[in-house]
């Protein structure tokens, strides 16, 4: 399985590249049980490859991914409330500080791309890009809260919160499964949403004024809500692949990996459920 979430495509890359070396071999076709046909067609982890677990204490756990991904998003936390406090809005220092976020931004961005092509996890990476992102998110949302939309954030986070632990309990409760077919309609999905978002940012910047409308209105909410249920597939996406991660034993420092495509995942949704409730503000 491909997942739209460019830092878990890179696993499979990751282990074919090398990593496999480290792998004890299993029998092509054996199984681990209660695995399903579908479960084995897209999971990159499956028997088919011809990979077994790693022994006992060097295989990735639930636990590692859980730490190494606290410790990410505390990062991103962190910084995002540093900047916030340190870097103001207001009218005296709107410049310098939008300078500085616009910059944490691009930075973030090569890094995220950096660790993306490398083939081993990379935590200082991982960590510089979760501060930078931090930084962006800092100033970003207190632009928003100062001008648009006060109070809007805190309920962009405890939506953010809302939306993981509900695809969180759906994927745990299996009412979403996912399948080659889930996949392929979210990346299906996911490319058009991009090409809509990148189309209306060319007709913003060549001066078409509100460019296609997504930034306001009910289009805007409209496009916005498709933006969380996209995030929400992904999430859903990155459970799937966390989980086969660890049920056929991946090096443990592809923990790190999972920690970032989680966190990236994480984002988007924020920005996301952001954009929506300032938009219903606004109206308001």
């Amino acid at each position: 399985m491909k997942t739209s979430n460019p830092i878990f495509s890179r696993w499979g890359a990751a282990r074919d590249a090398g990593l496999s070396d480290a792998y004890a071999r299993r029998p092509v076709g054996e199984a681990v049980a209660g695995a399903s046909a579908d479960d084995l067609a897209t999971n990159p982890y499956a028997p088919g490859a011809d990979i077994a677990p790693l022994t006992a204490g060097t295989a990735v756990t639930m636990d590692d991914v859980v730490v190494r991904t606290a410790t990410t998003l505390g990062t991103v936390a962190l910084t995002a409330v540093l900047s916030w406090l340190l870097l103001p809005v207001d009218e005296a220092n709107l410049s310098r500080s939008y300078g500085i976020a616009v910059g944490a931004a691009l930075a973030a961005f090569v890094l995220s791309l950096v660790q993306s092509f490398r083939r081993t996890p990379s935590p200082a990476l991982i960590l510089g890009y979760a501060a930078l992102e931090g930084v962006f998110l800092g100033v970003f949302s207190s632009t928003i809260s100062t001008y648009v939309a006060p109070g809007v954030v805190v309920q962009a986070v405890l939506g953010t919160f809302a939306v993981s632990a509900g695809v969180l309990l759906a994927y745990r409760m299996r009412w979403i499964r996912v399948t080659q077919r889930f996949t392929g309609f979210v990346t299906a999905a996911a490319t058009g949403f991009v090409l809509l978002l990148l189309a209306d940012l060319l007709f913003s910047a060549f001066g078409a004024g509100n460019g296609l409308g997504f930034h306001s209105g009910g289009l805007g909410i409209l496009f916005g809500v498709v933006g969380v249920l996209l995030g929400a597939a992904f999430l859903a996406m990155d459970f799937k692949q966390v989980e086969d991660a660890v049920a056929y034993g991946a090096p443990r420092e592809e923990a790190w990996l999972a920690a970032f495509g989680l966190t990236l995942t994480l984002v988007w949704i924020y920005l996301e459920v952001l954009r929506v409730l300032t938009l219903l503000n606004s109206d308001n």
